[in-house]
């Protein structure tokens, strides 16, 4: 197999990419095979590599050459970015690969479906917005603030097919309430759909990224990641159990001690006891002991 990727992707596709670029980069060649099984991927890069190629092409490869989807049902990738002008910029540029591998794929004959691109952000007018309603596209551009009113609006039913979210600049979002937003969005998103979600992320600056997969994964990662350490915890857990009924013991003796040493109760009775010693017999009554006098 060749070692550069592009077996995995149709012929068209192949054929285009290597008439329009040298080589797949790095990130390329390692990210597609992940991608292409179907499995969630986190894509670490530097800017220019081809990231957002590498987490596209294969959708664009199964949208264009896979099983028609019916009208109701069409939108099954969703590609969210926290930069408004970085979505916009994203459409622009997917229509380049969209035109280049439809003009090969007619060249050769090859029958083909040519994806429609929506955009959702706080900028979309109204009449697209009810138009991705009534024919949503099959690929959805959109931020998480807009994500999360789609799921809240009569149009949630059109995510019930999405296969794949890609997120963009993640490392923006892991440590903000924008992000925690869109993790709960995601969540949501997970129980619309039929199949497990795959979530690609991209970014050139994410860091550590144990912290950015689980925030990536959801609560399906978390999930993964406690089974793995519930023996490790366990034994913590104990060990921190017996600590703490050590030190409640220690507090219970000490408070023991002093309440018996120190309570108003002790107080008083001690009180009573020396007052008692001063009474003269039979009075009740205090007194001054005689002093003589000259």
């Amino acid at each position: 197999m060749p070692a550069d990727g592009l077996h995995l992707f149709h012929p068209a596709v192949a054929t285009w990419f290597r008439r329009a670029f040298e080589a797949p980069t790095r990130p390329q060649r390692l990210g597609w095979p992940a991608i292409a099984r179907g499995d969630s991927a986190l894509v670490l890069a530097p800017t220019g590599t081809g990231k957002t190629l590498a987490a596209f092409l294969w959708c664009l490869d199964r949208l264009m050459f896979g099983e028609a989807a019916d009208a109701a049902s069409r939108c099954r990738v969703i590609y969210v970015s926290p930069l408004k002008a970085l979505a916009v910029d994203v459409e622009r540029n997917l229509r380049a690969p969209l035109a280049g591998i439809a003009n090969v794929a007619a060249a050769e004959g090859l029958s083909f479906h040519v994806p429609a691109i929506s955009v959702r952000t706080g900028d979309t007018p109204a009449a697209e917005r009810a138009r991705f309603q009534k024919h949503p596209g099959d690929i959805l551009i959109t931020t998480p603030e807009s994500l999360y009113l789609l799921l809240t609006s009569n149009a949630y039913a059109r995510l019930r097919s999405v296969e794949t979210v890609i997120v963009d600049e993640i490392h923006a979002l892991v440590s903000t309430k924008r992000g925690a937003h869109l993790a709960l969005s995601l969540e949501r998103l997970e129980r619309l759909v039929d199949e497990p979600l795959q979530r690609v992320g991209l970014s050139a600056t994410q860091r550590p990224l144990a912290e950015v997969a689980r925030f990536l994964g959801g609560a399906q990662s978390a999930n993964h990641h406690q089974e793995r350490h519930t023996t490790h915890d366990r034994a913590h857990r104990r060990s921190d159990r017996r600590h703490l009924w050590r030190r409640r013991s220690l507090r219970r003796v000490l408070r023991g001690s002093a309440r018996r040493r120190f309570s108003p109760r002790h107080h008083r009775r001690r009180q009573s006891a020396e007052a008692a010693q001063h009474q003269r017999p039979g009075t009740g009554r205090g007194y001054e002991p005689h002093r003589a006098t000259d």
